[in-house]
């Protein structure tokens, strides 16, 4: 089946197809690999994990979206306005794959990394507001400051993969969180 035959199903029956082939699979492992399975999701920990609630806004360490595709998910899963913090790096990336998402949900975008010219270029007149920043601490101390109407949430999501391991990367975003 092509990937573009499992599109025209949709979105919904796609997810619940995926999850009943997973289940179907997972009844057919014996115990040595289940646990051998479950053992190699250590990144879990890092993928839309709710790290703390400030002045009534919502954290959200996705540290473990290291790609486009990652990230597209997590931008559809989320419900609501996003700021979105992104460690773009990657200067050939194709980034226009995740236009529709932030068109409908990005407020601002705070950029962490070089390829910030590369992001701006990509969704300048999608994201309202667009912010290169020098380290995640910055990055988040303008999430703190911006004003909304609307409740948004702050989402750090790198896009791409950025040098550092997904654990090193994650803990500095709950650690600068928690000293907002």
């Amino acid at each position: 089946m092509t990937i573009e035959t499992l599109a025209l199903q949709g979105r919904d029956r796609v997810h619940t197809g995926l999850a009943g082939l997973d289940t179907q699979r997972l009844k057919s492992m014996r115990n040595v690999a289940l646990r051998s399975c479950f053992n190699r999701l250590e990144d879990t920990r890092y993928r839309l994990e709710f790290v703390a609630r400030v002045r009534g806004r919502e954290y959200v360490n996705d540290a473990a979206s290291r790609t486009i595709n990652a990230t597209w998910y997590t931008l559809e899963k989320l419900q609501g306005g996003l700021i979105w913090i992104a460690d773009a790096n990657d200067q050939t990336a194709d980034y226009s794959r995740l236009v529709p998402p932030a068109l409908r949900k990005v407020r601002m975008l705070l950029v962490v990394g070089d390829a910030e010219d590369r992001m701006h270029h990509t969704f300048k007149g999608i994201i309202p507001t667009i912010v290169r920043c020098s380290t995640m601490a910055e990055a988040l101390q303008r999430a703190y400051r911006y004003e909304s109407e609307d409740e948004v949430k702050v989402l750090y999501s790198p896009a791409c993969y950025n040098g550092h391991s997904t654990i090193t990367q994650g803990e500095v975003f709950r650690h600068e969180v928690n000293e907002l």
